[in-house]
């Protein structure tokens, strides 16, 4: 785990406050960035957006989706839990505290707001930084690599119509041509991009070609993701020094899903007597999130100074530090499985 994993909620916490900070002192310059707008998606975010996903869709190996039939227990649970139990969960449990717990905390076109940032936290299953986790957790790492490809090519085709489903049952307006035209600019195209930049690089018959390039591109990536928070919290300046429990408000039941969905995935590992190496890795994917395509759509459907927008960013916020205690839980509970 490099040092940027590792002290992630420490640089998004820096980022948050400079972020906040710009934005009291230079409201103007933010207010210029969100009118770069082309079909209500933001030139600048979707840049940075980009530069933070590429390298994720290169890392993947789609290749690998052949060996799906090998051990498909694993790939099984791992797909009810993203796609049949997080989504609806992390739904029900939005729709819980901000229509009822924290009704009269919050004003109810915030509170909409902030339960769809969360149906897209919900809706967007990790794809990255579930390789550090798996190899935190001596997963078998050719088996993650399945994991992930195949969950991907799922969300090619899933993510904008469960999201449609759950913002609608929200009583959220659905722009469908806006929810598309992300999930093409944000999943499709990043995913053919990965795919094109690996065959060329694999043509070269060298796992040192491939490694070299992505370690070139992860720095531009920490640089798109922590561009990206400075960004929605100067934006979001005004608001979240008039009421800074907010951020605390999201974070309860972000934080209540994340050890929830880990729960229930871990049982169920158990019960289907999957090995460890499988277990960990199948679990923390349905746990974690794809925070960075949950940021993008957001913005893309709700606009830069959203409540949605705000809610995935807290969820970058307290994924890393809850991830690792469920990383901890996992490698404390090996004596469990076969």
């Amino acid at each position: 785990m490099g040092i940027f994993e590792r002290y992630l909620s420490i640089w998004v916490g820096l980022a948050i406050t400079a972020g906040v900070l710009l934005g009291l002192w230079q409201p103007e310059v933010f207010q210029l960035v969100a009118n770069l707008e082309f079909a209500h998606v933001n030139i600048l975010v979707a840049v940075f957006i980009w530069v933070m996903i590429y390298p994720m869709m290169v890392q993947i190996d789609f290749s690998s989706i052949k060996d799906v039939g090998k051990n498909p227990q694993g790939l099984v649970l791992t797909g009810v839990v993203n796609w049949l139990v997080k989504p609806f969960s992390m739904a029900a449990l939005g729709w819980l505290f901000f229509n009822y717990v924290f009704a009269d905390m919050v004003d109810p076109s915030s509170a909409q707001e902030y339960i769809a940032g969360m149906i897209l936290l919900g809706v967007a299953p990790c794809t990255a930084m579930v390789f550090v986790w798996s190899q935190l957790t001596k997963g078998d790492p050719n088996y993650t690599l399945v994991q992930v490809s195949l969950n991907d090519v799922i969300m090619i085709f899933a993510f904008a119509p469960i999201t449609a489903f759950l913002l609608g049952v929200s009583d959220i307006q659905v722009p469908w041509e806006t929810l598309l035209i992300s999930v093409v600019l944000y999943v499709l195209l990043p995913l053919i991009a990965g795919v094109i930049t690996r065959k060329r690089l694999n043509s070269r018959k060298s796992d040192e070609a491939l490694t070299a390039f992505l370690a070139k591109l992860k720095p531009w990536s920490m640089i798109g993701l922590l561009a990206t928070v400075v960004l929605l919290f100067g934006f979001q300046a005004n608001t979240i020094i008039d009421d800074p429990k907010t951020i605390g408000l999201i974070a309860i039941p972000l934080i209540i899903q994340t050890y929830g969905i880990f729960v229930i995935a871990y049982i169920a590992a158990k019960w289907m007597k999957l090995p460890h190496k499988v277990a960990g890795p199948a679990c923390l994917i349905g746990t974690s999130n794809f925070f960075e395509l949950a940021v993008a759509v957001a913005i893309s459907l709700f606009g830069l100074h959203s409540g949605a927008a705000l809610a995935t960013v807290v969820g970058v916020l307290v994924e890393v530090p809850v991830m690792l205690s469920l990383v901890a839980i996992v490698n404390r509970t090996r004596h469990w499985f076969a």
